[in-house]
């Protein structure tokens, strides 16, 4: 009898202590799958920023830190409160700011648009919540050759930080080889944010709700969805940028549509794109790896502030659309 006893207790011990390692090793596995899906420890930032620019970000009219969204504020009140705005269609439309209202100029249409952390708003402004850490951009430019710019990267360290919508996303940098220093050196920026992201390969897949940073020579991209519609040019992808066939050569093209110049070795692009209503994918790329090397280094704030995309030269950085020749 005793021994049956003894026999049951130590069953009884090893089961308990098996189930404490199994909900020990779920919680490391579930932290663990947290950092590899890029949501960081680290509270999303609370300000809010407003940004009121001119020809796709190259004239800043006016810039507000520190802003504070009220309980129920929307993208129009915010704007509302902060600028001088004149208003159409029974108050969901607006038709200028400071002064400047949208029109045709030499035959070309301009009007005002705005994106929410980097990605262009499917709603109305009067319809489009803002959340705390929201970087709220309003810019007056030309769409004759894009009437939709579904995602820009002035807005970073956007919207890595703070999400979409409210809500922070899962970041992961898809890289060609992620022995690369260009590789180490995306994803290093991006952990300087508090923003641990995943590394996968190139199209590996996953959630739509996932953001994707890819990094590699343009003819390792030019097979995933969203860097085909940069090859069909700014009307498919909002990108006025494009590689030749064999991702030698990289065209920068003005709001217009033509070519403004074209780079060849060493040449770098950071730009963004979106499909339908999937998370924005990040493309740092380039004509070769020197390129890409080039254009990873230039994933910060000096660069890309204010900026809808950067092409990288051995000379610096060019804001696109390239504006004047």
């Amino acid at each position: 009898m005793f021994v049956a006893l003894a026999d049951s207790t130590r069953r009884l011990m090893v089961e308990e202590l098996s189930a404490r390692f199994t909900a020990a090793l779920g919680s490391v596995l579930a932290a663990l799958a947290l950092a590899g899906c890029g949501l960081g420890v680290a509270p999303a930032p609370t300000a809010v920023e407003l940004l009121v620019t001119h020809e796709f970000g190259s004239s800043v009219l006016h810039r507000t830190d520190g802003l504070k969204a009220s309980a129920g504020e929307t993208v129009m009140s915010l704007l509302m409160r902060n600028d001088q705005v004149n208003i159409a269609a029974g108050g969901h439309i607006v038709q200028g700011i400071d002064g400047i209202s949208g029109s045709q100029e030499a035959g070309r249409p301009v009007d005002w648009f705005y994106y929410v952390n980097g990605v262009e708003a499917p709603k109305g402004a009067t319809a489009t919540s803002v959340h705390p850490g929201d970087h709220v951009w309003w810019d007056l430019h030309d769409w004759s050759q894009a009437a939709k710019i579904p995602a820009v990267v002035g807005s970073f360290p956007e919207p890595f930080l703070s999400g979409i919508e409210g809500k922070r996303l899962p970041v992961r940098v898809e890289c060609a080889a992620a022995s690369t220093a260009a590789c180490h050196t995306v994803t290093a920026r991006l952990r300087a944010y508090d923003v641990p992201a995943a590394i996968a390969a190139i199209g590996s897949g996953g959630a739509p709700a996932t953001l994707r940073v890819m990094v590699g020579p343009w003819a390792h991209l030019a097979g995933d969805l969203e860097a085909q519609s940069i090859a069909r040019g700014p009307r498919a992808s909002g990108v006025y940028a494009r590689f030749s066939a064999n991702g030698e050569a990289l065209t920068l093209l003005d709001q217009d549509g033509r070519v403004a110049r074209t780079l060849l070795a060493g040449a770098g692009l950071i730009a963004a794109t979106r499909l339908a209503e999937e998370a924005p994918v990040w493309v740092i790329t380039g004509t070769d790896d020197a390129g890409v090397e080039r254009a990873a280094h230039a994933l910060n704030q000096a660069t890309l502030a204010d900026r809808f995309a950067v092409a990288l030269a051995p000379s610096g950085a060019i804001a696109l659309p390239a504006l004047g020749r």
